[in-house]
């Protein structure tokens, strides 16, 4: 069933058993949080997407929790398994790849083209049922039921948007997902950290002395909503990204007041801009480190126009102590990026970013090793790769490790090291909302060596064998096992 609207997926969800329809009234001011707390950690059956049909005070639908499972989130992106993901990049790689693009700039460059070449650009159209209603004399977000997640936020926060942007001097678009706190009826506080695209068009428009006209697209096809959170180049357009995903271009319209282009098919679009000379403190927000963000100073988005659609529906996630929705968004990432992985470290085989690491806190990587030092050597470059750089802990292990199976990597990481000679500890940049550094988006990281250690490392006693059964013994309990009982 192909999806292209939040309709349709919630449509999909439901006819598989994966959605529950909550009609009794419930607050978007903290019962929301605590039910979607108590779904997302609770036992496997009762993990399922929520749409709250009747939030006080408000007549639209909320829709949660729906990439809340890897089954969900591969539904999200028009997949059966996320481990499509890696199987199609590679596959587009494979058949697009120019024969002769042999520095790894080129081969950036060159994905670009493959996505391109695969006709799934997005295009524009005239008419678009996220217009069917437009404000634009006294646009109000006050009919939209944004929520307040935790006791200590700052506000309620927009939690699941698409940020589009374009640079003010190429004109390339960048959609990101940073979350929105919400002021008054007409002004939202955009968190987009330093590192992200959005934060870079500011700075661009800052030097320049002008605004920065923004979209705040709500809802659409779900593929539209994951990408606004892939760390993708930053000439890569997400929603090329999402057309490839849909196997069909996405299909945008113009803003009625900013010059921008949204998704056509998207429930809400807040349009506004930026002045970079008005910023205001932003926070506290519980986020997804299980901690409150404290106040920071971000910049005002004033409100031009509000289009939706007659019957919208208001998506939204909640981020705190993990595992919770984001991780499952984390892991379609993680999967996605494999391919690109291996372009610039072929030696690297699978990865995994466990949920209590929190994406950037701990990384697990199994290569194949090759050579003394091979591990440091992809230590090293991990902490050169895009957003890779703001990785904590980056744990390298033989190939035959299954980074999956977080006991298993963890086995391997805690009795394969020879602490005083195995580690690399270093300074480098590191994840904005990291608490523990001593400074802010900087401080320590740690690479680990958990690979079986050689001769030539300096190690001569003698690697020990690993404790397997023989493959004629497991074939033998093969045959048995269906008459044992178990």
């Amino acid at each position: 069933m192909k999806t292209n609207t939040l309709r349709d997926f919630v449509h999909l969800l439901e006819t598989r058993d994966q959605l529950v329809r909550v009609t009794v009234p419930v607050a978007a001011e903290l019962e929301i949080t605590e039910i979607v707390e108590r779904v997302s950690k609770g036992p496997a059956e009762r993990n399922k997407a929520l749409l709250f049909e009747h939030v006080t005070g408000y007549a639209m639908p909320v829709l949660i929790n729906m990439f809340g499972s890897a089954q969900r989130m591969a539904w999200a992106l028009h997949m059966d398994d996320l481990d499509d993901l890696t199987r199609n990049l590679a596959k587009l790689i494979d058949w697009r790849w120019p024969q002769n693009a042999g520095a790894a700039v080129g081969r950036g460059v060159g994905l670009l083209n493959a996505l391109r070449a695969a006709g799934i650009k997005p295009h524009k159209v005239r008419r678009a049922p996220v217009q069917e209603i437009v404000e634009t004399k006294n646009p109000s977000l006050d009919g939209i039921p944004i929520l307040t997640c935790w006791p200590n936020d700052g506000g309620p926060f927009v939690t699941l948007p698409q940020v589009v942007t374009r640079d003010p001097l190429k004109g390339v678009r960048n959609v990101g997902m940073y979350r929105l706190q919400k002021v008054d009826s007409r002004t939202l506080l955009v968190h987009w950290q330093r590192h992200k695209g959005g934060a870079e068009h500011e700075r661009v428009a800052q030097s320049l002395g002008k605004r920065v006209p923004v979209a705040v697209v709500l809802g659409g096809d779900p593929a539209c909503i994951w990408a606004a959170s892939a760390p993708l180049p930053p000439d890569l357009d997400e929603y090329l990204l999402a057309g490839w995903l849909r196997g069909r271009p996405v299909e945008l319209v113009d803003c009625v007041t900013q010059p921008l282009a949204i998704p056509a098919e998207a429930d809400i679009v807040v349009e506004g801009y930026v002045d970079p000379d008005d910023r205001r403190p932003e926070g506290p927000f519980g986020d997804h480190t299980g901690y409150y963000t404290p106040v920071e100073p971000f910049p005002a988005l004033h409100v031009t126009a509000i289009t939706r659609r007659r019957d919208p529906i208001y998506p939204a996630t909640v981020v705190g102590i993990p595992p919770m929705e984001d991780y499952w968004m984390g892991k379609a990432t993680e999967r996605l990026f494999l391919p690109l992985l291996r372009l610039f470290l072929p030696e690297i085989v699978d990865w995994a970013m466990p949920a209590p690491g929190l994406f950037h806190n701990l990384v697990f990587v199994s290569i194949k090793k090759r050579f003394p030092g091979h591990a440091r050597k992809v230590i090293h470059g991990l902490w050169g790769l895009a957003l890779l750089s703001l990785a904590k802990a980056v744990v390298i292990v033989d190939e035959w490790v299954d980074v999956q199976n977080p006991t298993i990597a963890a086995w391997q990481a805690l009795g394969n090291v020879d602490w005083s000679r195995d580690v690399v500890i270093g300074d480098g940049p590191t994840d904005h909302l990291d608490h523990a550094s001593y400074h802010h988006s900087f401080g320590g990281k740690i690479g680990i060596d958990a690979t079986a250690k050689w001769p030539e490392e300096g190690y001569t006693r003698g690697w020990p064998e690993l404790v397997r059964m023989t493959p004629a013994v497991k074939a033998q309990v093969d045959a048995l096992w269906g008459k044992l009982g178990l």
